[in-house]
């Protein structure tokens, strides 16, 4: 296993205990009112602890709710609230599946092109050769520079199967 891989197991390990937070909904109000209100705290003695003035909390508790609170704001009303601000990244899917169907879709693209030119010279590989030339591709492409690079390639097995039904 590279170091690449390597790294990419490793830290999908330490994002499954987050996974399962994705789904649970923000509070409507936000985590800093719920949090406030739980505690029985004024807005007068949040912004006390937090060292802003009394008129801030609501417009600090109004843009985290809308989303827009920036991270050091809702950094200063965590540690207010003697609270951990826990900010994490969580991929929708594995690392590695990520990286591999990348992989196949730069690949698929590369080839596609290949593919039809082969095609207006009569040189066409049938759809079997050309699966199996991808996945060889996708393989050598897993860890390479430049497999995140825009735009996103056109999956060429779409490609193939409309130049073959012509």
């Amino acid at each position: 296993m590279n170091t690449h891989a390597q790294a990419r197991s490793r830290l999908d390990a330490r994002l499954v205990a987050y996974r399962r937070l994705v789904d649970e909904p923000r509070p409507h109000r936000g985590w800093i009112r719920a949090i406030r209100d739980a505690l029985g705290m004024s807005g007068a003695e949040l912004a006390a602890r937090m060292g802003v003035s009394q008129q801030s909390i609501p417009d600090i508790e109004q843009s985290e709710a809308a989303g827009t609170v920036k991270l050091a704001t809702l950094h200063r009303a965590a540690r207010a609230l003697d609270c951990d601000l826990v900010y994490v990244l969580v991929p929708r899917h594995p690392l590695d599946e990520a990286v591999r169907a990348q992989a196949r879709r730069r690949a698929e693209a590369l080839l596609g092109r290949v593919a039809h030119h082969s095609r207006l010279e009569d040189q066409s590989v049938d759809y079997a050769g050309f699966a199996s030339q991808v996945d060889d591709l996708a393989a050598r492409l897993v860890d390479r520079r430049g497999l995140w690079a825009l735009p996103a390639p056109e999956p060429a097995d779409a490609v193939y199967r409309t130049s073959v039904e012509e």
